[in-house]
């Protein structure tokens, strides 16, 4: 395998990558050039509000090739055609073969959330002192305990409990919450989730650690619940609010999570016509929100 890298502005970008393409590369990726130096940028947005601009000052295109003399090929005919106005070519250089699958699995060590409670992969055994687990395994959806959303999130459960009630898990992702839930006694759980991916993955988690739920996309959520948990990001929660209150009992409790400590007061802002939210926990600049229905 070849890599052929190029410094690219931004607005070059987008041919480049489609010129590489369509030279057949095996993949293209863009990444920031100025990666890890002041002058790095973020490129982030929240769900529902328009990403801060659409690519970086200067971007690092990078094409892989089966072979040397394909990446070679490409870089001349670009050349040729002048796809390198504004751009430059970095170089060609081999990439060292990976394991990747065990690669990935060093990345993942067992994760503690309680000390009796913690997320193992299946390639670990798990602590001596573990009483409750999770297996879980990295997949296409959101939430593998690394995250301090998450680890908040099910602290949560394990520390108010949740025995013999109804639980909602919105934004299921991985649906480590709706397990994590029935591994501490919820009697009903529904997982939902507006991605078709998320809903698969938290039915096959479930099935890997022996717990029922009821995964789906959000119409699967009916009634009330003892418990909503939502792990989502601000700008969702504040739009959900008034759908998220609406299904939790009276004498419930509502555990909000993908909040900045920044955002805490906005949240309480958009809440605060049906509970009133507190931050409960806080970890690495998130923090957990949480409220009582009493009505």
């Amino acid at each position: 395998m070849f890599e052929l890298s190029l410094l690219c502005p931004e607005e070059r970008v987008d041919v480049m990558s489609d010129a590489l393409d369509a030279l057949d590369a095996l993949s293209v990726s863009v990444e920031d050039a100025d990666a890890q130096t002041p002058a790095e940028q973020a490129l982030f947005g929240e769900p529902g509000m328009p990403p801060p601009k659409d690519g970086w000052q200067r971007s690092r295109v990078v094409a892989l090739f089966a072979q040397e003399a394909a990446a070679k090929e490409a870089a001349q005919l670009l050349g040729v055609q002048d796809f390198f106005d504004g751009c430059r070519l970095l170089g060609i250089q081999a990439v060292a073969d990976q394991d990747w699958v065990r690669l990935t699995q060093s990345q993942f060590a067992p994760v503690e959330i309680t000390p009796d409670f913690w997320i193992v992969p299946t390639w670990h055994e798990p602590p001596a002192q573990a009483r409750q687990i999770i297996r879980l395994d990295p997949g296409l959806a959101f939430g593998t305990g690394t995250h301090p959303t998450t680890r908040m999130c099910l602290r949560w459960i394990a520390q108010h409990g949740v025995q013999g009630q109804r639980v909602l898990d919105y934004g299921c992702g991985s649906g480590i919450l709706a397990i994590g839930a029935a591994k501490y006694g919820a009697s009903e759980i529904d997982a939902v989730d507006i991605d078709d991916a998320a809903v698969t993955a938290t039915e096959l988690n479930a099935e890997a650690n022996h717990v029922r739920l009821q995964a789906g996309l959000p119409d699967k959520a009916q009634g009330q619940y003892q418990t909503v948990l939502a792990n989502i990001l601000a700008t969702p929660l504040k739009v959900l609010a008034p759908l998220l209150c609406s299904y939790v009992a009276a004498g419930g409790s509502l555990v909000l999570a993908g909040i900045l400590e920044r955002q805490a007061d906005e949240l309480k802002a958009a809440y605060a016509p049906w509970v009133a939210l507190e931050v409960t926990d806080s970890e690495d600049g998130w923090i957990l929100m949480t409220a009582a229905a009493s009505r």
